[in-house]
């Protein structure tokens, strides 16, 4: 009899732990998903989840409560690290997805997802206003006295990093009137020429652009699609693109310390696949970013028409080197802010 009822109890344990355990294998009647994004894809993203929600539902009868959290990237980042329990994240630059991974969060290969983990990707642009009446078209004009530019913080906003690494790396590239290809005393020098004129530093690409739409500023540096987003939302203002700019490229990754806790590894899975398909792709684009799957994107060259001279973060030799080469304590754009600061 004791045996029957170990055995028993045995048997009572393990529909238990396949109840709670290995992602939501029970399938109970609601599961909230945790979603932590930087602020520029948002709509994009409130798109998208309902159709997710939609096709969860027919497959599973699961309902899919969703709670979004939008940020800038660096700021979305550091909370996840230190205990925001995101079970999907989607971040504007690698390096932030990095510091999650280096906190041992991440521990599966998110790159092993199609086009190495990229969900989305932009381009480096400049929103001016209406009629352009400060003559900006390239990169040289932001350095002219009396422009007043936007750009966000690279301390919080993973936009503002590819902002400062497109300017850079196009006055390196050579495609900057009066800076010479390789010269990179010249090419810090005219990075802290429009970082004089940079008049609001905000914490977020979202926030900049918001500023710049209330008045402030003569050009926001900023994502091509932030621009794209806000002409189709009927705002009044111009995009302009560079003839050299970085190709900015957005990871996505499943949080396995936080799934595994809240037991929605399936669900969380299920998602980070959908946003690789072709509807989500799709819908992507119509919000401004250009997709990494080549077909949505040879669909859509006359949104997304091509650079002249478009570069990636390899240029830079990946975040890994360019994080604390330029945004370090001695890094190339943090001695130039403060050389700014100070009235250098």
């Amino acid at each position: 009899m004791r045996r029957r009822n170990l055995v028993l109890l045995l048997f009572i344990s393990l529909l238990g732990l396949a109840a709670c355990g290995g992602g939501n294998a029970n399938k109970e009647e609601s599961v909230t998903l945790i979603l932590a994004a930087y602020t520029t894809p948002r709509e994009a993203y409130r798109e998208i989840i309902p159709l997710f929600q939609a096709q969860w539902r027919e497959q599973t009868g699961q309902t899919v409560r969703f709670e979004e959290s939008y940020q800038g990237s660096g700021t979305q980042s550091r909370a996840i690290v230190e205990g925001f329990e995101a079970d999907v994240t989607a971040l504007s630059l690698e390096a932030d997805i990095i510091r999650i991974e280096e906190a041992g969060l991440i521990t599966h290969d998110w790159r092993s997802k199609p086009y190495n983990g990229m969900v989305s990707t932009s381009v480096v642009a400049f929103a001016v206003r209406a009629g352009n009446p400060k003559g900006i078209y390239d990169w040289a004009d932001l350095a002219r006295p009396g422009i007043e530019v936007l750009t966000p913080n690279p301390r919080t906003s993973g936009g503002a990093m590819w902002n400062i690494l497109a300017l850079y790396g196009a006055a390196q590239r050579g495609f900057v009137a009066g800076v010479p290809a390789n010269d990179d005393a010249a090419a810090q020098a005219f990075m802290q020429a429009v970082l004089k004129n940079v008049t609001v530093m905000d914490k977020a690409a979202r926030e900049s652009i918001i500023n710049f739409e209330q008045g402030v500023g003569d050009v926001a540096i900023t994502y091509e699609n932030e621009v794209l987003v806000a002409l189709q939302g009927g705002q009044n203002y111009e995009l302009i693109i560079p003839r050299s700019s970085i190709l900015i490229e957005n990871p996505l990754a499943v949080v396995d310390r936080y799934v595994d806790k809240h037991g929605t590894r399936d669900v969380a899975e299920a998602f980070v696949a959908f946003l690789f398909t072709r509807e989500a792709q799709e819908i992507f684009a119509r919000h401004g970013l250009r997709s990494p799957d080549p077909d949505v994107l040879a669909a859509t060259t006359a949104q997304y028409p091509p650079l002249e001279d478009l570069f990636t973060i390899a240029h830079f030799g990946g975040w890994a080197a360019a994080t604390p080469a330029y945004f370090g304590e001695q890094g190339i754009y943090t001695l130039t802010i403060s050389r700014v600061l100070g009235g250098g």
